[in-house]
Order: structure tokens, then C-alpha cells, then sequence
């Protein structure tokens, strides 16, 4: 019994360890995958190759942490969709590199993204300027989503907008209504006008152009 204790104990031990390990790595390092996903995966095949390896080791010793990792890839997933704090303590938040044609050097810093990071991912996006980008936004799972300026019909740029998350799963975005200069009372005295007296019951509100967008939660 104490040996399995250990193997549960070193299980937990790794897992923590790796993820712990990725996420200090930074974004660009995590590729398509979020860093739960992509440990999980790592370590179920590290055990499996070992136990492959190693036929006289006990099945259940393979067994135990892998049933344990996906037990807890369960558990954190089912957390993940109902805690936003949580998800963004695993996966991060999105970060916004080019802001408005403006290079945010100081997220490239917090996230270890250098201009070679963002020149690669811009050709792999057929970007050929960063002069042609609007809004460049390095994702949670690493990878560049990019809006280019649009353009008018005597071909000068022309300003647009992103959406911009001002509440997500009942809870406002305080982060979010400081980036467009907005406050808290102002959200709430816009979503009164339009009948939406009770936060907690939005799902999803954005703001882009001047214009929401209102989801309300789904009653159970």
C-alpha cells in the first residue's frame, strides 16, 4: 500500500511540476494545446512508454497514474468552464501585442515574446508589414490571431474595433471597461436601458463600435 501511496504521491508530485514548468516557459512555447492538455498528454505517454519498457513493472503501477491524471483533467476541466479566475490562472489571458497599429512592448516583455516571435507568426499569416496590422493578439494556447487595418475607398486606412469582453460567466470585466475608459456604473446604467438589470444573469457582453452584444445564461 505505501508503494502506491508513492507512485500517487510522485504522480501528483510531476504533474504539478510540469505544469508549473510550462507555464513559467511562457505562451510561445505551448503551441496549439492549453498547458493542462499538453501535460496530460505528455505524462500519459512518458508512463506508457515506460511501462512498455519495462514489462516486469506491475500493470496497475501504469494504470494508477494514468487513471489519477485523467481523473484530474476531469475535475480542472468542469472547474475551468465554471471559474474564469480559474482559467485564467492555468491558461493566462490574452494578450494584446499590437494595440491600434501600436506595438505593446511591455506585454511582449510579460509574456517573453520577442520580434522575431511575432515576425514569424505575422509571414506564417501572410502579413508582409506590421505597418498592415490593426490588432495583433497572442491567444492563451500561443497562437497570433491578427485583424488587419481595413482600408477606405481612396485606400487610406481606416480605424476599426475588436470585441472587448465586459462580462464573461456573470462577472465584470474591471480590466476591460479601464482599457475602453469606461467604469462599472456605466455598464450597469447602459445594460439597464436595455433591460438587462441583473449581471449575474449575462453570460456574455462585449462591446465593439460603440455597440454590445448580450448573451443571457442558459436556465437550468
Amino acid at each position: 500500500m505505501e508503494h502506491y501511496v508513492t507512485i500517487i504521491f510522485r504522480t501528483l508530485f510531476f504533474y504539478v511540476l510540469i505544469l508549473l514548468i510550462f507555464r513559467l516557459m511562457g505562451k510561445r512555447e505551448i503551441g496549439e494545446l492549453s498547458i493542462l492538455d499538453l501535460v496530460v498528454f505528455i505524462m500519459i505517454g512518458e508512463m506508457a512508454v515506460v511501462s512498455i519498457d519495462n514489462p516486469k513493472r506491475p500493470l496497475i503501477e501504469t494504470v494508477i497514474p494514468m487513471v489519477l491524471l485523467m481523473l484530474i483533467q476531469i475535475a480542472l476541466a468542469t472547474l475551468s468552464l465554471k471559474s474564469k479566475r480559474f482559467r485564467d490562472l492555468v491558461d493566462g489571458k490574452p494578450s494584446i501585442i499590437i494595440n491600434r497599429g501600436k506595438i505593446d512592448e511591455a506585454a511582449m516583455r510579460k509574456q517573453r515574446y520577442n520580434f522575431d516571435d511575432l515576425l514569424t507568426q505575422l509571414r506564417e499569416k501572410d502579413i508582409r508589414s506590421i505597418a498592415d496590422v490593426e490588432f495583433a493578439i497572442l491567444e492563451s494556447s500561443g497562437s497570433l490571431s491578427v485583424i488587419e487595418k481595413m482600408n477606405n475607398s481612396d485606400g487610406k486606412p481606416q480605424e476599426g474595433d475588436i470585441t472587448i469582453p465586459l462580462i464573461i460567466d456573470g462577472a465584470i470585466e474591471e480590466e476591460n471597461l479601464k482599457r475602453i475608459n469606461k467604469t462599472n456604473l456605466w455598464l450597469r446604467q447602459e445594460l439597464k436601458k436595455m433591460g438587462y438589470r441583473d449581471v449575474r444573469k449575462i453570460s456574455f457582453c462585449s462591446y465593439e463600435n460603440g455597440k454590445f452584444f448580450v448573451d443571457i445564461l442558459d436556465e437550468d
